[in-house]
């Protein structure tokens, strides 16, 4: 009897024991937590616990440090190949958008050669600025269009902002323009604003023309628009050719100091309009024919037999 009176306990014991040392734990734990928040008094245990068991922290960490080490390494050469493919794509795409930027600009500047020549009364022809002169005492382009287009020696040049020059050597596949600014070229113009006719003559800069037959009591100001006259027949009438930019009275001279800046944009475009106008037509049989294709208002006033 006493056998089993001793061993009821223990069983009692087993049975019950680990609740109890749940329930001890976890109220040790509150008790600990909110001593601890209270008075901050567990704060140097705290610190030393954790310096202690930093190093089972960091060695807990290197089989995972380990692994990804590896994985970088062995797939190093993957990604420096990934890299090398991106890196071409993104190349490739920026020289496509850069290509797209600049079919842009030119459908935009087409569109507003269209927009000039659909308001024009003469027969036109867009062409191609193949090459700029590089001499700057010769102000002059490459056209794409020659004498087989029906172009021809004294053929006016405009864009859709003014007139450019005019054709000065033609073949059969291509032909050379003069412009406006070469220092040998001069057009007969007049005020818009009062009418006064003169003649305005390049500088040999693309951005400056200069008005040397203007007398001191003339009536022009800057800003004054200068559009051709049509006088010798070589330039259409009433075309834009530059605004007045400086005007001076030079004590003792004769004429005013008058400079103007073009309208057109004489060796920036790509495109360029080759006008065919009354003036400039003539029956004969051996002379150039105008494009069958061209943008006229009239079908009736194409002209069939330019001549310069």
């Amino acid at each position: 009897m006493r056998g089993l009176d001793d061993d009821k306990p223990a069983l009692l014991g087993r049975r019950v024991a680990p609740g109890i040392t749940l329930v001890i734990i976890i109220v040790v734990s509150i008790t600990l937590m909110m001593v601890d928040n209270a008075h901050k008094s567990l704060s140097a245990v705290r610190g030393s616990l954790a310096v202690a068991l930093e190093p089972l922290q960091v060695a807990a960490e290197i089989p995972g440090d380990t692994i990804d080490y590896l994985q970088q390494y062995f797939n190093r050469g993957a990604l420096i190949s990934e890299n090398q493919q991106l890196s071409q794509k993104v190349l490739l795409l920026q020289g496509r958008l850069q290509k797209l930027a600049a079919l842009q600009a030119e459908n935009e500047r087409i569109r507003a050669l269209l927009a000039s020549a659909s308001s024009l009364d003469q027969n036109v022809l867009i062409a191609r600025i193949l090459s700029v002169s590089p001499d700057p005492y010769r102000q002059y382009v490459k056209l794409n269009k020659g004498s087989a287009d029906g172009v021809f020696v004294g053929q006016a040049l405009i864009d859709a902002h003014g007139i450019m020059g005019q054709v000065t050597n033609v073949t059969p596949l291509d032909s050379r323009a003069l412009l406006i600014s070469d220092a040998n070229n001069g057009i007969p113009v007049e005020i818009n604003r009062t009418g006064l006719q003169t003649i305005v003559q390049g500088t040999g800069r693309r951005d400056t023309l200069q008005l040397p037959f203007l007398a001191n009591n003339a009536d022009v100001k800057v800003g004054d628009l200068l559009v051709s006259s049509g006088l010798g027949g070589r330039y259409p009438a009433n075309y834009p050719v530059a605004r007045v930019t400086h005007v001076a009275h030079n004590p003792g001279e004769e004429f005013l100091d008058v400079q103007a800046q073009p309208t057109a944009d004489l060796g920036r475009g790509r495109e360029a309009l080759l006008v065919w106008n009354a003036s400039t037509q003539s029956s004969g049989p051996g002379a150039p024919h105008a494009p069958p294709l061209s943008h006229s208002s009239d079908a009736d006033s194409t002209p069939s037999d330019p001549a310069p």
